[in-house]
Protein backbone atom coordinates (compact mmCIF):
# COMPACT_ATOMS: atom_id res chain seq x y z
CA UNK A 1 0.00 0.00 0.00
CA UNK A 2 1.30 3.44 -0.90
CA UNK A 3 2.33 5.78 1.88
CA UNK A 4 -0.23 8.37 0.76
CA UNK A 5 -3.03 5.77 1.03
CA UNK A 6 -1.93 5.00 4.58
CA UNK A 7 -2.05 8.71 5.38
CA UNK A 8 -5.66 8.96 4.23
CA UNK A 9 -6.57 5.88 6.24
CA UNK A 10 -4.85 7.37 9.27
CA UNK A 11 -6.80 10.62 8.81
CA UNK A 12 -10.04 8.62 8.65
CA UNK A 13 -9.05 6.67 11.75
CA UNK A 14 -8.25 9.83 13.70
CA UNK A 15 -11.46 11.62 12.70
CA UNK A 16 -13.54 8.54 13.57
CA UNK A 17 -11.82 8.37 16.96
CA UNK A 18 -12.64 12.02 17.56
CA UNK A 19 -16.31 11.37 16.83
CA UNK A 20 -16.23 8.44 19.24
CA UNK A 21 -14.65 10.68 21.88
CA UNK A 22 -17.18 13.48 21.34
CA UNK A 23 -20.15 11.12 21.60
CA UNK A 24 -18.97 8.70 24.30
CA UNK A 25 -21.68 8.27 26.91
CA UNK A 26 -24.04 10.57 25.02
CA UNK A 27 -27.55 9.93 23.74
CA UNK A 28 -29.51 11.30 20.84
CA UNK A 29 -31.10 13.88 23.15
CA UNK A 30 -27.65 15.16 24.13
CA UNK A 31 -26.70 15.46 20.48
CA UNK A 32 -29.91 17.26 19.51
CA UNK A 33 -29.45 19.87 22.24
CA UNK A 34 -25.73 20.53 21.67
CA UNK A 35 -24.89 22.67 18.65
CA UNK A 36 -21.21 22.38 19.58
CA UNK A 37 -21.31 18.57 19.49
CA UNK A 38 -23.23 18.65 16.22
CA UNK A 39 -20.66 20.96 14.64
CA UNK A 40 -17.75 18.88 15.92
CA UNK A 41 -19.20 15.58 14.75
CA UNK A 42 -20.16 16.95 11.35
CA UNK A 43 -16.66 18.42 10.88
CA UNK A 44 -15.04 15.06 11.58
CA UNK A 45 -17.42 13.34 9.15
CA UNK A 46 -16.40 15.93 6.56
CA UNK A 47 -12.75 15.01 7.14
CA UNK A 48 -13.58 11.31 6.81
CA UNK A 49 -15.44 11.88 3.55
CA UNK A 50 -12.72 14.07 2.08
CA UNK A 51 -9.94 11.64 3.01
CA UNK A 52 -11.94 8.78 1.55
CA UNK A 53 -12.61 10.70 -1.67
CA UNK A 54 -8.86 11.24 -2.04
CA UNK A 55 -8.21 7.58 -1.26
CA UNK A 56 -10.70 6.53 -3.96
CA UNK A 57 -8.82 8.65 -6.51
CA UNK A 58 -5.47 7.29 -5.34
CA UNK A 59 -6.28 3.60 -4.85
CA UNK A 60 -9.81 2.41 -5.63
CA UNK A 61 -8.90 -1.15 -4.62
CA UNK A 62 -8.08 -0.14 -1.05
CA UNK A 63 -11.05 2.23 -0.83
CA UNK A 64 -13.39 -0.52 -2.07
CA UNK A 65 -12.56 -2.54 1.04
CA UNK A 66 -14.44 0.08 3.08
CA UNK A 67 -18.16 -0.64 3.23
CA UNK A 68 -20.26 1.97 1.42
CA UNK A 69 -17.21 4.07 0.57
CA UNK A 70 -19.09 6.04 -2.10
CA UNK A 71 -21.99 6.66 0.29
CA UNK A 72 -19.57 8.01 2.89
CA UNK A 73 -18.28 10.54 0.37
CA UNK A 74 -21.88 11.42 -0.57
CA UNK A 75 -22.65 11.94 3.14
CA UNK A 76 -19.70 14.35 3.33
CA UNK A 77 -21.08 16.25 0.35
CA UNK A 78 -24.48 16.57 1.98
CA UNK A 79 -22.91 17.87 5.19
CA UNK A 80 -20.94 20.50 3.30
CA UNK A 81 -23.26 21.51 0.49
CA UNK A 82 -26.66 20.62 1.92
CA UNK A 83 -25.91 21.77 5.46
CA UNK A 84 -29.28 23.49 5.81
CA UNK A 85 -31.09 20.19 5.30
CA UNK A 86 -28.97 17.93 7.51
CA UNK A 87 -31.11 15.59 9.58
CA UNK A 88 -29.50 15.41 13.02
CA UNK A 89 -31.23 12.11 13.74
CA UNK A 90 -29.67 10.61 10.63
CA UNK A 91 -26.22 11.86 11.65
CA UNK A 92 -26.68 10.28 15.07
CA UNK A 93 -27.77 7.02 13.47
CA UNK A 94 -24.58 7.02 11.40
CA UNK A 95 -22.57 7.60 14.59
CA UNK A 96 -24.20 4.64 16.27
CA UNK A 97 -24.50 2.14 13.41
CA UNK A 98 -22.03 2.96 10.65
CA UNK A 99 -19.08 4.49 12.46
CA UNK A 100 -18.14 1.31 14.39
CA UNK A 101 -18.00 -0.63 11.11
CA UNK A 102 -15.84 2.04 9.49
CA UNK A 103 -13.48 2.08 12.45
CA UNK A 104 -13.02 -1.70 12.35
CA UNK A 105 -12.40 -1.76 8.62
CA UNK A 106 -9.89 1.09 8.67
CA UNK A 107 -8.09 -0.46 11.65
CA UNK A 108 -7.77 -3.72 9.72
CA UNK A 109 -6.44 -1.98 6.62
CA UNK A 110 -3.86 -0.08 8.65
CA UNK A 111 -2.70 -3.25 10.38
CA UNK A 112 -2.25 -4.93 7.01
CA UNK A 113 -0.29 -2.00 5.59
Amino acid sequence: MRLEAKKYLYDIQQAAQQIANFTAGKRLEDYLTSPMMQAAVEREFEIIGEALAKLIRLDETVAARITDHHRIVAFRNILIHGYADVDDRLVWDVVETKLPVLRREVEKLLKEA
